[in-house]
């Protein structure tokens, strides 16, 4: 007790830091879950559906058959760079995520902001320089694998990234115009109200609504991440398997969990910059409101002991009772009115995250994969003007007011 009493600013910053990496590691493995759910229901599939109740359990036997598979390293591969590739890349993925402010500096223990990790005032600036780095996994791991086909895809990755970086940068700058800051949290502050209040529909005296911003934002992050209909860096098509084609075992499983971080990351940046970040949607007279998350959690749990009673079998039936008897559990206990104002600020980022991210998802059962002439031209001939140009018009309608009170 003396330890932490003495230094309770490391001992906060460990305990974060342990429980955003638990939590983190638990999504990358689930994502993949939701991700085959989501695509199978579009295409009237069952997806993962025999490893535990409706397939829950099928990220852990992914994960120990990622484990125990043997791992090659091509003969004539760069070892350490190719060793270092998927680190860099998991690595570079996971630590932007530390900066993500997921509830309001207010919830606090031992005097610490409790719901971000590292709270930088120019939050926004250190998440772009270390993103910007992420190339570097791809482009290594496609050279030191010694084979034409990863080295065409770490080709494609370098100049796709680097293209469509320039205008997710332009997409986001007319935002940082309106706010005038680079820290995440006196961005959300700056959004506060109501859904109209948000960047992406706000209207008022010398204010530009961002939704041409937006999906500007949102297309170039598609690509930044590799993901369809902008997945060229992997091809599979024509490069097999693209950059991570010679890669096998638990260094294959961690490009991809790379490429779901960099999502949750570029989700998370939405979120803040264009819808309020951890903000309700509702006015703050709606009071009721702040009752959706324990009222959601236990429709879940009856939703969940009618298919525990009616549809599940065997041991998906233990599987359900426990899943069932946490669902129920959390949601008595967000009832407390100190736990009910805590989970306020956390219950709306990760929904309006989760929507993000089902939007991704969405894209990649819908949309076929571009041509490479096609991705580069929408990049730099449609994309970027685009961004410019909403940038450039939220500049003049911010400076407008000046303008006219000096003339």
């Amino acid at each position: 007790m003396d330890f932490i009493t003495q230094h309770p600013v490391l001992v906060v910053s460990l305990a974060k830091i342990v429980g955003l990496m638990f939590v983190l590691m638990t999504t990358l493995a689930y994502l993949s879950w939701f991700e085959r759910k989501v695509i199978a229901h579009i295409q009237s599939r069952w997806g993962p559906y025999y490893v535990g109740a409706h397939g829950l359990l099928q990220p852990l036997a992914d994960g120990v058959k990622f484990l125990f598979k043997e791992d090659l390293t091509p003969p004539g591969a760069d070892r350490f760079v190719y060793i270092l590739a998927p680190m860099l890349a998991l690595t570079l993925a996971m630590t932007t995520l530390a900066l993500i402010p997921f509830g309001p500096p207010s919830v606090q223990w031992l005097g610490e902001s409790t719901l971000i990790v590292a709270n930088s005032s120019i939050g926004l600036m250190v998440v772009f320089a270390i993103t910007s780095m992420g190339v570097y996994g791809i482009a290594l791991a496609g050279w030191s694998s010694n084979s034409k086909y990863p080295l065409l895809g770490g080709l494609r990755s370098s100049a796709q990234m680097i293209s469509y970086e320039v205008a997710l940068t332009l997409a986001v700058v007319g935002v940082v115009l309106l706010s005038g800051t680079l820290n995440f949290n006196e961005m959300i502050a700056h959004q506060s109200g109501a859904f109209w209040h948000w960047n992406i529909f706000y209207l008022g005296r010398g204010s530009f609504p961002q939704i041409i911003g937006f999906l500007c934002y949102f297309m170039a992050a598609v690509a930044e991440t590799n993901r369809a209909p902008f997945d060229l860096p992997e091809g599979e098509t024509e490069l097999v398997g693209g950059f991570h084609t010679e890669y096998s075992s638990f260094k294959f499983a961690m490009f991809f969990m790379a490429e779901y971080a960099n999502m949750i990351t570029v989700s998370c940046l939405a979120t803040i910059l264009f819808f309020g970040g951890w903000l309700s949607p509702f006015p703050e007279s709606w009071t009721f409101m702040r009752y959706l998350p324990p009222v959601g959690l236990l429709a879940l749990a009856v939703y969940l002991a009618y298919d525990t009673v009616v549809l599940a079998r065997g041991i998906a039936r233990i599987q359900l009772i426990v899943v069932t008897t946490g669902a129920l559990v959390i949601g008595l206990a967000c009832l407390h009115p100190v736990v009910l104002a805590i989970i306020q600020g956390p219950f709306w980022f990760l929904l309006k995250v989760g929507l993000i991210m089902f939007f991704y998802v969405w894209t990649r059962a819908t949309l076929p994969r571009l041509r490479y002439d096609q991705l580069m031209s929408f990049g730099w001939k449609f994309l970027l003007p685009v961004a410019l140009a909403n940038l450039m018009i939220t500049a003049l309608v911010k400076i407008w007011p000046l303008l006219v009170n000096r003339g």
